[in-house]
């Protein structure tokens, strides 16, 4: 990804209103090197004509939700499978519109884009290890999976009967779409590169675990960066020292121990 891109998702993220599929895009450029202005075009004008397909005159929840579901996972066959998590392709968006499959809340950034394009009342629902969406008010409880091709959920699993629905935010979505490439990266110790530019990424999100911090400067130590890497774990120990004393002392032992490398 160039500076430009950085700077575009860094600035879009801090928008009053950021844009999902941009947001996305901007990510996936860091993992395509071939991802330029032409392929963001085409993955807007693609949500736009999948929208374009969509029934007129819809209403209600329910309506909503058959007709993208229709549409979406029965007639254009998007969709997942358990080999789609071996793929990096299947968290970037314009290669998931392209092959149709895609991990839950890629596939749910499609659902949402398109559904939102033709004016539906449609929201992202983060439950613990998957992602869904619904439509109408939460509390109808009108929720599909897409990677299921969005099969209705009704009452669903546990995570949907109890308790209220809060809808996802952006860049909720966006940070957890992060880390999904994160943990795929963290399986794969050849791709270290890959969950560093996550890390890069999700710092630059106007709202972030402080811990990221010091992931990603134990990944620098890991990647052989062990100046920049030790210089970070420092400057992560003196934020931490204002509420943990210990915490901030192992976090500068781990900082000596990288530097002790350079010798």
């Amino acid at each position: 990804m160039t500076s430009s891109w950085r700077e575009q998702f860094a600035a879009e993220a801090r928008a009053e209103r950021p844009d999902l599929a941009v947001l996305c895009l901007l990510l996936a450029a860091e993992a395509d090197p071939d991802l330029d202005e032409r392929v963001m075009d085409w993955a807007q004008i693609e949500l736009d004509r999948l929208a374009g397909m969509l029934p007129y005159g819809l209403r209600g929840a329910r309506e909503w939700a058959s007709a993208v579901t229709e549409l979406l996972g029965g007639r254009l066959g998007f969709h997942g499978t358990p080999a789609d998590y071996d793929r990096l392709s299947s968290s970037l968006l314009h290669e998931v519109l392209r092959r149709r499959r895609g991990l839950p809340i890629l596939l749910s950034v499609v659902w949402l884009e398109v559904a939102r394009r033709a004016g539906a009342p449609v929201y992202g629902l983060g439950l613990p290890g998957h992602f869904v969406v619904g439509f109408g008010d939460p509390e109808e409880g009108v929720v599909v999976d897409p990677f299921a091709g969005g099969a209705s959920l009704g009452a669903g699993p546990a995570e949907l009967a109890s308790g209220p629905r809060e809808a996802a935010r952006t860049l909720d979505i966006v940070l957890r779409i992060l880390n999904n490439i994160r943990a795929w990266a963290s399986a794969r110790p050849e791709h270290s590169g890959v969950a560093l530019w996550a890390l890069e990424l999700s710092l630059l999100l106007p709202s972030h675990p402080a811990a990221l911090r010091y992931d990603r400067a134990r990944l620098l130590v890991e990647r052989g960066s062990f100046q920049e890497g030790a210089a970070e774990l420092e400057a992560y120990a003196e934020v931490v020292s204002v509420i943990d004393a210990d915490a901030a002392a192992r976090i500068r032992a781990e900082a000596a121990a990288a530097r002790a490398l350079l010798n």
